[in-house]
């Protein structure tokens, strides 16, 4: 039973003792949580384990799109942010492809299946979420074209047991493709028409609580994401894209004591994706077919690369590692 207590009196009557006594109300049975998030993360316990902070740390899980219906859109491609219509028959079969690849390399695929159509670009996966090592920063689309991806994605992480740690709201935009860790302490953001300042101040606050520096890439006009310009293939090597990478990207590559295979923009780099790669393991990576005088740079450098067949992806704009969302690295 409770009384109003007046002021500058104590009250008559106090709660019932025995609930004192019970653990609800913190009496003996009373457990206190003796872990912190990332302790719980780390051992997988109560959520889905996630997270890296390098880009060459061995791939454990990642998440690939199931190619549907929505690819079978009636629009046209360049008004879906596409180069061209791909077909979906073989559009799957190169998913399967893509999906066996990585299992044989010794990586964890989950296959995500929307349970309502999203948008064609759905398929691009690394734009929709950055896993930290704390849990997942969730995308906010910067076109009006792959806008209500994130609800899709969300739904697919929280499935998953995948915590989401932020969302950018108002007029912040940020895509995940925009980060690369240049090392365990300092993450590289591209800032451009996909991930704007908003978007950049958001991702600085939150890096910073995990005692991480962030530094900021301008993005040059014809580039998507930061994952365009620069790909690490180990912590001292990575492909650069030697026409439009700007002098501050160079030089900070230069001053951690990165080597750089600079890559012409021949027909390989601009339409065959061959620096949208994703490293497996330190100088051993994942690449797209076709690309043989780009494959014979990565092995004058001592890489083992391993290739795929993403023909019909490259009709939709992007390359393997648009592809796949990276979830997971030891």
């Amino acid at each position: 039973m409770h009384t109003i207590q007046k002021p500058g009196h104590e009250p008559e009557e106090r709660q019932d003792p025995a609930l004192d006594e019970a653990a609800s109300f913190g009496g003996p049975g009373w457990r206190p949580r003796q872990a912190s998030h990332d302790q719980e993360l780390a051992q997988g316990r109560y959520w889905h384990r996630c997270g890296y902070r390098s880009e060459v740390a061995e791939l454990k899980e990642l998440l690939l799109a199931w190619p549907g219906s929505e690819q079978e859109y009636e629009s046209s491609p360049d008004s879906l942010l596409m180069l061209e219509r791909p077909q979906l028959k073989l559009l799957q079969r190169q998913a399967a492809s893509l999906a066996r690849a990585y299992e044989h390399l010794g990586a964890k695929v989950h296959i995500v299946r929307p349970a309502s159509p999203p948008p064609p670009n759905w398929l691009f996966m690394r734009d929709l979420f950055f896993a930290t090592p704390a849990g997942a920063i969730l995308a906010r689309m910067a076109s009006e074209q792959r806008a209500g991806e994130e609800q899709h994605m969300a739904r697919a992480l929280a499935d998953m047991g995948v915590p989401i740690i932020a969302m950018p709201t108002g007029k912040a935009t940020f895509e995940g493709a925009d980060c690369l860790w240049l090392d365990e302490s300092t993450l590289l953001l591209g800032i451009g028409v996909r991930t704007n300042r908003k978007g950049m101040e958001l991702l600085g606050w939150l890096m910073e609580s995990m005692g991480t520096s962030l530094i900021p890439i301008h993005l040059p006009r014809g580039v998507q994401h930061l994952l365009g310009l620069v790909n690490f293939i180990d912590r001292d090597l990575a492909a650069l894209h030697g026409a439009m990478a700007p002098t501050r990207l160079r030089r900070l590559l230069e001053e951690h004591g990165v080597e750089c295979i600079v890559l012409p923009p021949d027909r390989e780099l601009l339409h065959g994706r061959s620096m949208n790669f994703v490293t497996i393991s330190p100088r051993r990576l994942l690449m797209p077919a076709d690309c043989p005088r780009t494959r014979a740079r990565y092995q004058a450098h001592g890489v083992e690369t391993h290739e795929v067949d993403i023909s019909e992806y490259l009709k939709a704009a992007g390359g393997i590692g648009c592809l796949t969302g990276v979830l997971l690295r030891q």
